[in-house]
């Protein structure tokens, strides 16, 4: 089943990207997952200023329109279409260059240097290296390596 829903993620940010940059915005993530009341797509958007309501209603109708006609998920589903939030998810590279200078939290598939959990001040990401400062110490975490890292708030 993993394999499925990483199959329709990928159809679906390919189906819908182009939607959400007709709109002057960024797709942050797409989410396929089986919950209590069924499955469920979740399409997280954002744009510098950020995004509100009215961008995501619209957002939603067009991408469910489109989707209705591209049809990549054979089951039925509830689409959500929301920010990412205070803890926004950093998913690409560029995110990490975009973001320099936050505080963010970053996991890892195996432990470097015997941790598994980073949270520091974002210095950037040059050739597939992610820079992080903890501490005053610097350490760098292969892109690849990385299983979840998101924006922290900082009050």
């Amino acid at each position: 089943m993993i394999k499925l829903t990483t199959k329709i993620v990928e159809a679906v940010r390919k189906i819908v990207e182009p939607v959400v940059s007709r709109e002057g915005l960024e797709l942050v993530d797409v989410e396929y997952r089986g919950e209590a009341r069924g499955w469920v797509l979740r399409i997280y958007i954002d744009r510098e200023d950020g995004v509100s309501v009215g961008d995501c209603s619209r957002v939603s109708s067009e991408i469910g329109t489109v989707l209705d006609v591209e049809d990549p998920i054979p089951q039925s589903y509830h689409l959500e279409v929301s920010s990412p939030g205070l803890n926004r998810p950093l998913k690409r590279e560029g995110d990490y260059q975009k973001y320099r200078g936050s505080l963010v939290k970053i996991r890892t598939v195996a432990p470097i240097a015997g941790r598994q959990n980073f949270t520091g001040r974002l210095l950037g990401c040059t050739n597939g290296q992610v820079q992080v400062e903890i501490g005053g110490k610097r350490w760098e975490i292969p892109f690849p390596q990385i299983t979840k890292a998101n924006l922290q708030y900082e009050f």
